[in-house]
């Protein structure tokens, strides 16, 4: 163990710290992270632990929901600046115009998205569980899904139900076409094609399963199979690896599938955060109150 990782650690005990990371932040940062998941399952996670002072390294959008969730709690994000390409696609007022053209809809807001924007909506979701919680609202009642067009398709075909779809998208996992999954694929003939539903129909279409991040990890486990094609951020090939190690794990194609964002904290700056105890995370309070009853809402959806 370095010096580095020495301190931070001391720190952590010090602080009564947690430290959380999502499935693609930086291997270095994976390593040191007391529980590694994805958005909100790590949200969910910070809300149930004891320790005081959660380190969320990941992007601005989970550290907000981590607060709402865990009110009492002091968030910290190492780095002001991680942000998120889908999340920033969606705005409030925007919404909220939206919403006075069709008075009569749903909103269902995925949780890659700002607390404001939560807080317009009326029931948030997750890649895993969107098409539970699109099945739960009632099929005569108008939807309008934000912010992630290809996510918002997956769940059409998944349930039958035409809905209003935002304009938006996911800047990495939409680079991805089909060309390159059928290229991959023919360089790696054994492998089973895993998908993150944030891709584009046709991207789909192509999977042997399509999943969530979390989900992918599950998938692994419940199979024999021993190769793979990952399609979504690069990140995820390291956590798979590591829990995997007897599996093979191939990139859909080399390079070009980092999100910038997910990677801009490192080492240093988890380490300045519990220094300093910064950036601390905070949301309005009455925003906050109408994020977290979306964000109940989605939690009370049955899972199965």
């Amino acid at each position: 163990m370095d010096k580095l990782t020495e301190r931070i650690k001391q720190l952590k005990n010090e602080r009564d710290a947690v430290i959380l990371a999502h499935n693609y932040e930086p291997p270095e940062i994976q390593d040191i992270a007391d529980i590694i998941g994805d958005s909100l399952g790590l949200s969910i996670d910070a809300a149930k632990l004891d320790n005081p002072v959660i380190v969320f390294c990941g992007v601005s959008f989970m550290a907000e929901s981590a607060a709402i969730l865990a009110p009492g709690k002091k968030v910290l994000l190492p780095r002001l600046n991680c942000g998120c390409g889908l999340a920033d696609m969606a705005e409030a007022n925007a919404l909220k115009k939206m919403r006075a053209e069709h008075p009569e809809a749903v909103v269902v807001t995925y949780v890659n998205s700002s607390a404001a924007v939560k807080a317009e909506s009326d029931i948030c979701c997750t890649s895993g569980n969107a098409v539970n919680v699109v099945k739960s609202i009632p099929k005569e009642q108008k939807i309008i899904f934000v912010p992630d067009r290809n996510l918002g398709n997956y769940v059409e075909k998944q349930t039958g139900r035409k809905m209003i779809l935002w304009d938006g998208a996911c800047p990495i996992h939409d680079l991805i076409t089909a060309e390159d999954v059928t290229a991959a694929r023919a360089e790696n003939p054994k492998a089973l094609v895993i998908v993150h539903p944030e891709c584009k129909p046709e991207v789909v279409a192509l999977a042997d399963h399509v999943c969530s991040t979390g989900g992918m990890f599950d998938f692994v486990a419940g199979t024999t199979h021993k190769e793979f094609i990952v399609v979504t951020e690069e990140g995820m090939l390291y956590p798979l690896r590591k829990a995997h190690p007897d599996r093979i794990f191939h990139p859909v194609k080399k390079g070009g599938m980092i999100c910038p964002d997910m990677k801009m904290i490192s080492l240093n700056d988890v380490c300045a955060s519990l220094e300093k105890l910064e950036h601390i995370v905070t949301v309005d309070q009455h925003c906050a109150a109408k994020a977290r009853l979306a964000l109940e809402r989605m939690l009370a959806v049955p899972r199965h």
